[in-house]
């Protein structure tokens, strides 16, 4: 229900409104799996979806089951360099390990966090910026008002639907986006599927 109120929503704007008819239903797909969307995100920065996809598969075959942070932690570096993973991200991967084996990041208490709370936490893990932690938020929370300003593809959809010369900086997109609250996610997820390369975002 909440899905079909913030479209409702949405539509108001004149500039969504053609989107959202183009492209259709809210279809978001949530992933449950906190601890594998981290690696994935950490495993895929930086990279052309078909590598980090050939990357994150290698990295998967390392293991019966995908790992626990444990089993991150007792694999040697060298076996995930076996996989395509650069040194930086074998740290990374690795403390994100070992921040929740500390228990100084807490996957279970993430769901219960307000959005800042859960930027605040996650970007205390190496290689975890705001942009992941916004993503998170997105795919694995399911919450409906994160702007992530900072992401390309957003911005790219922003200068489209506005028809803007250039593309708009950060602080743009922000001001624009005011007239979306609460369900800037959702207005998000339309400017990229607006885009034909996102078509086949979640």
């Amino acid at each position: 229900m909440t899905n079909r109120k913030a479209v409702g929503f949405l539509k108001q704007d004149p500039k969504l409104v053609k989107i959202i008819e183009y492209v259709g239903d809210y279809q978001i797909k949530k992933r449950n799996n906190h601890f594998a969307v981290l690696v994935e995100s950490i495993i895929s920065q930086q990279l052309a979806s078909a590598a980090a996809e050939a990357i994150f598969g290698r990295f998967k075959k390392i293991y019966p089951k995908f790992p626990t942070a444990s089993h991150i932690l007792d694999t040697k570096d060298a076996k995930l360099r076996s996989a395509g993973l650069s040194g930086m991200k074998v740290e990374y991967l690795k403390d994100l390990a070992q921040k929740i084996k500390d228990g100084k990041l807490k996957m279970r208490s993430l769901s219960k966090m307000t959005d800042d709370q859960v930027i605040e936490h996650l970007t205390q893990v190496k290689g975890i910026g705001r942009w992941t932690a916004e993503m998170f938020l997105i795919f694995s929370l399911g919450r409906l008002d994160v702007l992530p300003t900072g992401d390309l593809g957003l911005r790219k959809g922003v200068q489209m639907a506005f028809s803007l010369s250039e593309l708009p900086k950060p602080k743009e997109v922000e001001e624009i986006g005011v007239r979306w609250k609460p369900y800037r996610s959702v207005a998000t997820w339309y400017l990229w599927k607006s885009l034909q390369k996102f078509d086949k975002i979640g």
